[in-house]
């Protein structure tokens, strides 16, 4: 069997970063990049981007790097920066690639994740407003409405077998409210 090696992430200059044409992601949709402009000044950067080395027609590198995984990320920072809130020449842990294909990069990253489930939701936010955070605060920190929340923490008064058959699919979050 074949050992895999991963490849360590390093900071480059925000200054040196540019959007890839080959990310997979045109359509924008739920958060915006102006909300995610601020939950990166809140909470700061959770992951590093993709980013390949940008060369001329002789191939020699420019000194710049394309965003591969990471667009909307790179637009928030931007966002960031307009609003003086970011150096533009910040360091951001990019994962530098020079082999396969760009466009893979992008859309492994944007289709191998899954959303959170509902329960893990209601886990979280219970867990925060067990530490004192109010329902709208959790709302407005994970850009959802107060309803939203309130329905997961609604699931704390279902009993362990219903929550479990509703892990197993057996029972909607509907039946189940």
């Amino acid at each position: 069997m074949e050992k895999i090696v991963l490849t360590a992430a390093r900071d480059i200059a925000l200054d040196k970063l540019v959007a890839s044409g080959a990310n997979v992601r045109r359509i924008t949709a739920g958060v915006s990049v102006e909300d995610l402009a601020e939950d990166i000044a809140r909470r700061g950067l959770l992951q590093s981007w993709s980013v390949r080395p940008v060369v001329d027609d002789q191939g020699a590198e420019k000194g710049q790097f394309a965003v591969s995984a990471g667009g909307r990320r790179l637009a928030a920072l931007r966002l960031l920066v307009k609003q003086k809130r970011l150096a533009k020449n910040a360091a951001v842990p990019c994962i530098v690639k020079t082999d396969g294909i760009e466009e893979e990069d992008s859309l492994a990253e944007n289709t191998m994740r899954e959303a959170l489930h509902p329960l893990d939701q209601f886990r979280a936010f219970k867990n925060l407003q067990d530490q004192g955070v109010t329902i709208d605060e959790i709302a407005a920190r994970f850009f959802v409405g107060a309803p939203v929340v309130r329905q997961r923490l609604k699931l704390a008064a279902a009993s362990q077998k219903l929550l479990d058959l509703y892990v197993a699919e057996e029972l909607s979050l509907e039946q189940l409210m």
